[in-house]
């Protein structure tokens, strides 16, 4: 563990460990088809993925009235649930992971997801047993509010300088930022990489591999 530089890793989840940005484009928009509203298009659907769900949807849906929120909560759900269990990890992320945790890194997730839903993608995964902790928006307050990043460096006693934080949209790296610690980006989920590069991540890597090199050399 001493010669590790990061004791502690955090990833995100959807686009950076699950390959899942189209089906939550499609459920968002095929939740505001569900009740009315304008679709969004695709390219404002994946910017607001990694907020939380209700946040990303009203800006997703800007005609949404509050009594809605609701509702369009519940169709978003009931059309990324219809098809999640299909959802594939990025190419070579599990065995990435496995070897993290041999050399001694702690592993934790931070995500826009909700409790329920991370629970159910880490059992299906069944990646669940090398993440030692995890924060979801339901329990924290929304990215890129630093309280997710600042509670896993309290759980565990890690320092800013100790821990890095691993995502593919600018609510990490801003997230990150927040809280002092250090920010690595993925090309290969919902934000362009000219989005990710104007926050000044450690490294913009452009698929598991290259973020499995880099952590290998710099980690």
């Amino acid at each position: 563990m001493a010669s590790n530089r990061f004791d502690l890793i955090v990833f995100d989840w959807d686009g950076t460990i699950l390959d899942s940005t189209a089906a939550i484009v499609s459920a968002m928009q095929s939740a505001c088809r569900d009740l009315g509203l304008p679709e969004p298009a695709a390219a404002i659907a994946r910017q607001v993925i990694g907020l939380g769900l209700a946040d990303a949807l009203r800006i997703a849906a800007p005609d949404l009235t509050e009594e809605n929120v609701p509702h369009l909560v519940v169709r978003y759900r009931h059309h990324y649930l219809s098809g999640d269990r299909s959802l594939a990890l990025f190419e070579g992320v599990e065995d990435m992971l496995g070897d993290l945790r041999t050399a001694g890194h702690l592993l934790a997730v931070a995500t826009g997801k909700g409790r329920q839903g991370l629970n159910r993608a880490l059992d299906h995964s069944g990646l669940g047993a090398l993440f030692v902790a995890s924060r979801c928006a339901d329990e924290c307050f929304s990215k890129p509010h630093p309280q997710m990043l600042e509670e896993l460096l309290a759980e565990f006693g890690v320092t800013e300088a100790a821990a890095v934080m691993i995502g593919d949209t600018s609510h990490d790296l801003l997230m990150a930022r927040n809280a002092g610690v250090d920010a690595v980006a993925v090309t290969y989920g919902a934000h362009p990489v000219e989005h990710l590069q104007a926050h000044a991540p450690r490294v913009c890597a452009q698929d598991v591999a290259e973020l499995d090199g880099w952590l290998r050399v710099h980690g």
